[in-house]
C-alpha cells in the first residue's frame, strides 16, 4: 500500500519536477488578472502536493471521497448518517465546519494521520463523538470510526458558498485532493451557479463524482431528479451517479438520518471499498483526469508568466528611458557652455592671470603662449582652485541628471499598474525615497569626476612622451594642460570650431588654442573626443547604479528567465510519461453489477 504502481516512476518524477518549478510567486507584478493566475498557481499546487504525487506515491492507498456542496446541504449530517456515528457537528450556525473532519475505519488511521494526503494541514485526532477535539481552523481532524469499510475514507468539507474565503478555499482544496467526489445539494438550491461551477471543474477533470440530492420532498421523489439529470446531462455530466435523499422530520438539528434514507448510498460506497477492480476504476479516472488537465492548466500558467515577463520588462524599459533621459541632459549640461560660466570662470581667470588674454587671442597665439608660460615658470598658477571648481560643476550636473531620472522613472512607474503596485508594496517612504537621487550619488560622483580627472592627465603624460611634445609639456605642466583639456571638453563645439560663443565660448575657445599650440589641431581633437567619451561613460555607470535602485525591486521578485520554458517542458514531460498510468478514463463503474452511473435503483 505504499509504493507506487509498477513503471510510473518517470510519471512521478515528472511531476515532481513540475512541482519544482511551481515552488515560488511566479505572479508578483499586476499584469492582466494576476489574482486569477495566483488562484490558479495554487489550485495546482495544491492538486499537486494534496493528490497527484501523494497517489502515484501510493496507487493503492485507500480512497478518500470528499463530502462537498453548499451551505446548508446537510453534508455533515449525511456524513453521521452513512458513518453511522456523530463524527462530525452539524449545526444552523454558518460557517458551521470549522476545521474539515477526515473520517477513516480503524484499518487506515496510519495511512491518514500520517502526512500522506493533504501534508499542508496539521491533524487532530479524535474517535466518535467528538473526543480528541474538535480542530482548529488551519488542521485537519482524523476520526476512527469502526463501522466504516477498510479502503474508504470520508472527508466533510466546510461550505463551497461560505461567507469565510478560507473556507471557500480550503473546500476547493480539498475536493482537488479527492479521489471521489460526493456533491451534495438540496432540491430548492440545486440549480444555484456556485455548485455549477465546481460540477464543470469535475467535468473538466474527469473527476469520478457522484451527486446526492438532499431534502427531497417526498411528493417531489423523481421529479427533482429528473430535473438535476437534465442539467447535468447538459452540462457534459450526463451519466453521472444521482443518489436522492427524502426530507424527513428529525427529532433535533444534529439528529442523524434513518439508515433507510441514506442506504442506497452507503451501499454504493461499501462495494467499490470491497471491490478492487471498481476501486482502481474511481482511482484512476480521477488520477487520469487531473494529468489530463495539466496539458492546458500548466501553459495557460506559463502564459501567464510570460505576460508577468512582458509586463517587468515594460517597468525596466521605462527606468531605462528615464535615465536615458538623464544622461542625455548630462551631455546637454556637458556642451552647452553653461559650466563654463560662473565659479569655473572666475577660476578659470585667475588660472590665466588675466581676462584681457582672450582679446587678443586670435592675433597673437604665438605671444599667449609665450605669456602664459611665463605666468606658470614664474609662480604657481592656481591651477587646484580651478580643478576644484570644476570638480562641483560636474557633480552639480551629475546630480541634476539624477534627480531628474528618478522623478522620471516615479512618474512612469505610477502611470503602470504594475509600477503602482509595487510602489505600494514599498511604501509611501521608500516610494519618496526614490523619487529622487540616492544618499550615495554623492560620493558615487565625486569619485567618478576625479576619476575623470586623473585619467585626462594620463591622457596628457601619454600625449606629451611624444618628443615633439615633450618640451611644451614641461614648460605648461602635465597639471596646467589637463586644465586645459578639460576646459575643452564642456565647450558647444567640442574643441572643433574655435567659433567663440560669449564669454564660455570665449574661455573654450582659448583653452582650445592654447592646447592646439602645444599639440596641434588634430591631437586636440583626438584628446578632447576620448576625455569627453570617458566622462560620459563614468556618468553613466553613476546612473545605472541610481537606476539599480528601481530595477532591484524587478529583480527581487520577478521570476527566473527560463521559468515559463521550464513549465512547458515540465507539461511536455508529463504527457511523455502519461502511458505509463493503465488507462482509467471510463466511467465509474456500479461494483454491485456493473451498472453505469445514474442507473438503477439509486436515482
Amino acid at each position: 500500500m505504499t509504493g507506487p504502481v509498477d513503471g510510473n516512476g518517470g510519471l512521478l518524477e515528472a511531476l515532481r519536477r513540475l512541482r519544482r518549478h511551481l515552488d515560488r510567486d511566479l505572479f508578483p507584478f499586476a499584469v492582466g488578472d494576476a489574482g486569477a493566475d495566483r488562484r490558479a498557481l495554487r489550485e495546482l499546487t495544491g492538486q499537486l502536493d494534496d493528490y497527484l504525487i501523494p497517489r502515484l506515491s501510493a496507487i493503492d492507498a485507500p480512497l478518500l471521497a470528499v463530502v462537498g456542496g453548499s451551505t446548508g446541504a446537510g453534508k455533515s449530517t449525511l456524513v453521521n448518517s452513512l458513518v453511522g456515528a456523530d463524527v462530525t457537528e452539524p449545526g444552523v450556525l454558518r460557517p458551521t465546519t470549522l476545521a474539515p473532519t477526515l473520517v477513516t475505519s480503524p484499518a487506515d488511521r496510519t495511512w491518514f494521520t500520517a502526512q500522506h494526503v493533504l501534508p499542508g494541514l496539521p491533524r487532530v485526532t479524535g474517535g466518535p463523538g467528538g473526543s480528541g477535539g474538535a480542530g482548529e481552523p488551519g488542521t485537519l481532524r482524523v476520526v476512527v470510526a469502526g463501522t466504516l469499510p477498510p479502503g474508504l475514507a470520508l472527508l466533510d468539507a466546510p461550505d463551497i458558498d461560505s461567507v469565510v474565503a478560507a473556507n471557500r478555499e480550503l473546500a476547493a482544496q480539498l475536493l482537488a485532493a479527492a479521489d471521489l467526489w460526493l456533491f451534495t445539494t438540496t432540491a430548492s438550491r440545486y440549480a444555484d451557479e456556485v455548485p455549477w461551477s465546481f460540477l464543470r471543474a469535475a467535468r473538466e477533470r474527469s473527476t469520478a463524482l457522484a451527486v446526492i440530492l438532499s431534502r427531497v420532498p417526498p411528493e417531489a421523489m423523481g421529479v427533482v431528479a429528473g430535473d438535476l439529470a437534465r442539467l447535468l446531462e447538459a452540462n457534459g455530466l450526463g451519466g453521472t451517479r444521482l443518489f436522492e435523499v427524502a426530507e424527513l422530520p428529525l427529532p433535533e438539528e444534529n439528529a442523524r438520518l434513518p439508515r433507510a434514507a441514506v442506504g442506497p448510498v452507503a451501499d454504493w460506497l461499501a462495494g467499490i471499498a470491497a471491490d478492487v477492480q471498481a476501486r482502481d476504476d474511481v482511482v484512476r479516472q480521477t488520477l487520469s483526469g487531473a494529468l489530463e488537465s495539466l496539458a492546458t492548466r500548466v501553459p495557460a500558467l506559463a502564459d501567464a508568466v510570460d505576460r508577468q515577463r512582458a509586463g517587468a520588462e515594460e517597468l525596466r524599459a521605462a527606468v531605462a528611458a528615464a535615465y536615458a533621459a538623464g544622461l542625455a541632459s548630462f551631455d546637454e549640461g556637458m556642451l552647452d557652455g553653461s559650466l563654463l560660466r560662473g565659479e569655473v570662470l572666475a577660476r578659470w581667470q585667475d588660472f590665466i592671470g588675466t581676462g584681457d588674454l582672450m582679446r587678443s587671442l586670435e592675433s597673437r597665439v604665438g605671444w599667449l603662449r609665450d605669456r602664459v608660460v611665463s605666468l606658470f615658470t614664474g609662480r604657481p598658477a592656481p591651477d587646484s582652485e580651478l580643478r576644484v571648481a570644476l570638480e562641483h560643476g560636474v557633480e552639480a550636473l551629475v546630480r541634476a541628471a539624477a534627480d531628474g531620472s528618478a522623478e522620471r522613472a516615479l512618474e512612469s512607474w505610477s502611470a503602470l499598474p504594475a509600477g503602482r503596485a509595487l510602489l505600494e508594496e514599498a511604501g509611501a517612504v521608500e516610494a519618496g525615497r526614490l523619487g529622487r537621487a540616492s544618499p550615495g550619488l554623492r560620493p558615487a560622483a565625486e569619485a567618478a569626476v576625479r576619476g575623470w580627472q586623473g585619467y585626462v592627465l594620463d591622457l596628457v603624460r601619454q600625449e606629451g612622451a611624444e618628443k615633439r611634445t615633450t618640451a611644451r609639456i614641461a614648460s605648461f605642466g602635465v597639471n596646467g594642460a589637463g586644465l586645459l583639456l578639460m576646459i575643452a571638453v564642456f565647450a558647444s563645439t567640442g574643441g572643433l570650431t574655435g567659433i567663440e560663443v560669449g564669454i564660455a565660448g570665449g574661455t573654450s575657445v582659448l583653452s582650445q588654442k592654447l592646447l592646439e599650440a602645444v599639440f596641434g589641431d588634430q591631437a586636440v581633437r583626438t584628446l578632447t573626443a576620448r576625455a569627453r567619451e570617458d566622462l560620459r561613460a563614468r556618468v553613466e555607470g553613476v546612473l545605472k547604479d541610481e537606476a539599480a535602485r528601481f530595477t532591484g525591486l524587478l529583480d527581487a521578485v520577478r521570476p527566473p528567465e527560463e521559468t515559463a520554458h521550464a513549465l512547458r517542458a515540465a507539461a511536455q514531460a508529463v504527457r511523455e510519461h502519461r502511458s505509463e498510468l493503465p488507462d482509467g478514463s471510463g466511467p465509474l463503474r456500479d461494483p454491485g453489477g456493473g451498472l453505469p452511473p445514474g442507473s438503477g435503483d439509486g436515482r
